[in-house]
């Protein structure tokens, strides 16, 4: 008997009647048994690879065999663009065992809500913010909807684990397992990442090394460490050199006419800059990115999905799982910064029977043309980043208190740690923080009870909490308004800065003319106009480059090539490049340039912005002061001697030290202000910091060089 037989007979009937499937893919098929067992799990597929199947037809199946009632499956995905996608989809497949599905999120109206409320469904797709939501809301019975609860499959999940969501996401599960008096079955589903077994482990929670888990993943290869990679991944990949975002729109425009195009774009700048540019030529083109208001960002997705001869240009928002329809070609627009991020897209493509996975990039310059090289060597060799949790994060303990105490009303000034099941750091070693809380008043103590503060009232009470619920802090920007129509979002500075003439927009691949501006309530009303728009973001937080990406540019400089087809024009750039940086690059280890004047002296570590980071902090004597590094280099006192080199950093690796931070980064960071200083700066050190790397550039020669 197969795996598939185990499946509840009515679901197998839809599968192979209503579905008309041959049979399961080897992903859904390797799902089945460890899921019906009650195991934890964490499901690893290609985009496109059947992984809400693979958990919903097992646990459709448990709840009907083991007759679950009420809410007793929660489906959580990091966007409520996914989520709506999904609903229809879930929704079928519980109505064949005659349940249903339904969708909470903040976009869900007050009357549906009350619905959900009235009349619990089987299966509920949310956010882990709607979620704690529900959890300190007071219209919400949270005990008794979420009393029934026994499994939770987390989409994406590796888009949760490497940022602050994923700790909140968490912390949350944990209260929801305390609240019920039991665990509950964990189930993530993820695109290939480096680590899955540690990305189990993260997500199993309290639960880690006492219950049973496995990794599914039967269409991966399985990397070894020490054994040669396996063969170059599959795919029709072309590198391309355009020197710039015109000539970028003249070959999008003249090739592959009649197909469907996706094209990706590193900032929302460049994708409406791209989208009017595509306009301009007669090419229908579709835009999406997160300042897009959602009904704009939903008409776009669905006319792009029923449309042929098309493309839209999108930033990441389209990365992961929403369904556009079926896709001829994907585009990259100079590189995105990680391995991952390019499988998600390349996964894209290459779904219909004899079509193969594909990706155009077309880099706009020699930087973008030789980190989209060194991505691509990475690919090659099948390696993908390893998904890593933010370290210390005390921020999100500060919240998770006040979360408590606003949900449950009160908290013992003892006991309150239970709530967590012992995961740290929401733990005992909270205990500063906790008492910080009471000192600043954002929680009042008594009689051994943890009570709301006028602090915590002042900061966070606007909208009954609702910005206590989500863990990241985005830049303030104006809602743009045609009529009562909200078309998106745009930086403040487009509204500020002097113009000569009429003050104009591009939102949505369109130029605006702005006809008035309340300032107080943030708003922008706008009308069509006929050109000359601008569009421009601020983004938030520092950005830079991993260790193992700039070595492998470092790599493509000493003459590795990536297995791809780079076009005539990409190979002539690519060794003019060469030829430039030649003497920032040697095989033995890093370089120290001075240039022909003398008075410039840098360090080409080729490490990382972290990794240099940390060397930057660690090697002060030797180490520029004002102008310091970058993801590539470091920059030295002009006076630096190859002898004094050596004798200031022959003991550095055993005295690394974490980065400095500016006390103004603490306002990118959620919640710092519940912290005490001290501690919110000590968690954005460790953030920056790359302690491995760094001691891997000490451990190399160093070439002292005049340019």
């Amino acid at each position: 008997m197969s795996s598939t037989d185990l499946l509840h007979p009515v679901l197998l009937h839809h599968i192979v009647n209503s579905l008309q499937w041959p049979g399961l893919r080897p992903l859904q098929e390797a799902a089945v048994e460890p899921l019906l067992a009650g195991e934890d799990a964490l499901l690893l597929a290609p985009t496109a690879g059947g992984k809400t199947e693979a958990a919903a037809f097992p646990l459709l199946s448990r709840m009907t065999v083991e007759s679950w009632s009420g809410t007793s499956v929660l489906y959580l995905c990091p966007l409520k663009a996914l989520l709506n996608n999904l609903q229809p989809r879930l929704d079928r497949y519980a109505d064949w065992l005659g349940r249903k599905a339904a969708l909470w999120h903040g976009d869900v109206t007050a009357s549906r809500r009350q619905a959900i409320l009235a009349a619990r469904p089987d299966l509920l797709l949310t956010t882990p913010e709607s979620l704690e939501a529900m959890l300190v809301s007071q219209k919400v019975d949270h005990r008794a909807f979420f009393a029934g609860l026994q499994a939770v499959v987390v989409d994406e999940v590796h888009a949760f684990a490497g940022d602050d969501r994923g700790w909140h996401l968490l912390a949350v599960l944990e209260r929801l397992t305390h609240l019920i008096g039991r665990p509950v079955q964990r189930v993530g589903l993820s695109a290939t990442v480096g680590n899955p077994d540690r990305l189990l482990t993260w997500l199993q929670g309290s639960g880690a090394g006492t219950r049973p888990a496995r990794v599914v993943a039967p269409d991966l290869p399985v990397l070894v460490p020490g054994e040669p990679a396996p063969a170059v991944p599959p795919g029709e990949i072309e590198l391309d050199y355009v020197g710039s975002l015109q000539n970028a729109a003249k070959i999008i425009a003249s090739l592959h006419a009649g197909e469907k195009r996706l094209v990706f774009c590193e900032s929302r700048q460049a994708v409406e800059e791209l989208g009017s540019l595509l306009r301009g030529k007669g090419i229908t083109t579709f835009l999406s990115h997160a300042s897009l208001s959602a009904d704009e960002r939903r008409r776009s997705e669905e006319a792009f999905a029923e449309a042929r001869d098309c493309v839209i240009v999108s930033t990441s928002t389209l990365e992961l799982g929403i369904d556009v329809g079926d896709l001829d070609r994907v585009i990259q627009i100079d590189t995105p910064t990680t391995v991952a991020s390019f499988l998600q897209r390349l996964g894209r493509t290459g779904r219909r029977p004899g079509s193969i996975r594909n990706c155009l990039f077309l880099a706009r310059d020699g930087d973008a043309l030789l980190e989209a090289a060194a991505l691509l060597l990475l690919w090659g060799r099948g390696w993908v980043e390893p998904v890593i949790a933010p370290p210390e994060p005390r921020h999100i303990a500060a919240q998770q208190i006040l979360a408590l105490c606003l949900q449950e009303h009160r908290a013992g000034d003892q006991t309150w740690p239970q709530w967590w099941n012992g995961l740290a750091p929401f733990d005992r070693s909270a205990d500063p923080i906790l008492r910080h809380l009471i000192d600043q008043g954002y929680l009042d103590s008594d009689g051994g009870m943890l009570f709301i503060g006028p602090e915590a009232e002042r900061r966070f009470g606007h909208r009954h909490f609702m910005t206590m619920t989500a863990v990241f802090t985005g830049a303030p920007e104006f809602t743009v308004l045609v009529g009562r129509e909200e078309l998106g979002r745009v930086d403040p500075a487009l509204l500020t800065e002097e113009v000569q003439d009429d003050r104009r927009l591009l939102l949505n691949g369109r130029s605006w003319r702005v006809t008035y501006i309340d300032w107080r309530r943030r708003r922008c009303f706008v009308e069509p106009a006929d050109g000359g728009g601008k569009a421009r973001w601020t983004t938030g937080g520092w950005s830079g480059l991993g260790f193992e990406l700039s070595r492998a540019m470092r790599e493509v400089l000493l003459g590795a090539n990536p297995p791809v087809k780079l076009t005539r024009r990409a190979i002539d750039r690519l060794a003019q490049v060469r030829e430039d940086e030649s003497p920032l690059v040697h095989p033995g280890g890093s370089v120290i340039l001075r240039d022909n004047r003398g008075d410039d002296l840098q360090w080409w570590t080729w490490a990382g912005f972290r990794a240099n980071a940390t060397l930057a902090a660690t090697l002060t004597e030797v180490v520029d002061p004002i102008q310091r590094f970058d993801d590539r280099h470091i920059r030295l006192r002009e006076n630096v001697t190859p002898a004094e080199w050596r004798a200031l950093i022959a003991d550095a690796s055993q005295r690394l030290c974490l980065p400095d931070v500016n006390k103004k980064a603490l306002d990118g960071l959620k919640f710092s202000q519940a912290l005490p200083e001290r501690l919110a700066l000590a968690t954005l050190a460790a953030r920056l910091s790359d302690l491995e790397g760094a001691d891997a550039v000490l451990g190399e020669s160093v070439r002292f060089v005049h340019a």
